[in-house]
């Protein structure tokens, strides 16, 4: 299985009008050759798919990307609390490449927030 570092940053907004590099996430995904999230690769060894979220100093998160029975992809901080998912706004039609945006509702929120992918580069 090849996995990707996709690195994704804090799109602009009005509380950050120029973007936010020091909010974002680092995922290990395997992506098909269209940039879509690759189920059947992730299926293969979804323990080594991981998702670290960094905010503003915050202690980063370490998780997993996980796809739930109904379909869809989240990140999962705690398997046995499903109330910290984090999920993703159509992330099973994103094509994940430089330049995209992509929102995430955050854990205990309402609100989705807004990322830039900043860089998919291969995991090694």
């Amino acid at each position: 299985m090849t996995l990707y570092h996709i690195h994704l940053v804090m799109a602009r907004s009005k509380e950050f009008p120029e973007g936010n590099t020091h909010r974002g996430y680092d995922i290990h995904a395997p992506l098909d050759a269209d940039g879509h999230l690759d189920k059947g690769e992730w299926e293969k060894a979804p323990s080594a798919c991981t998702v670290v979220r960094f905010w503003d100093g915050e202690r980063s998160e370490l998780g997993y990307l996980v796809h739930h029975p109904k379909g869809g992809w989240a990140f999962d901080y705690d398997p046995s609390d499903d109330d910290d998912d984090e999920t993703g706004f159509r992330l099973s039609s994103h094509i994940f490449k430089p330049g995209e945006y992509i929102s995430i509702r955050d854990h205990g929120e309402d609100e989705l927030h807004t990322f830039v992918i900043a860089s998919v580069t291969g995991a090694g």
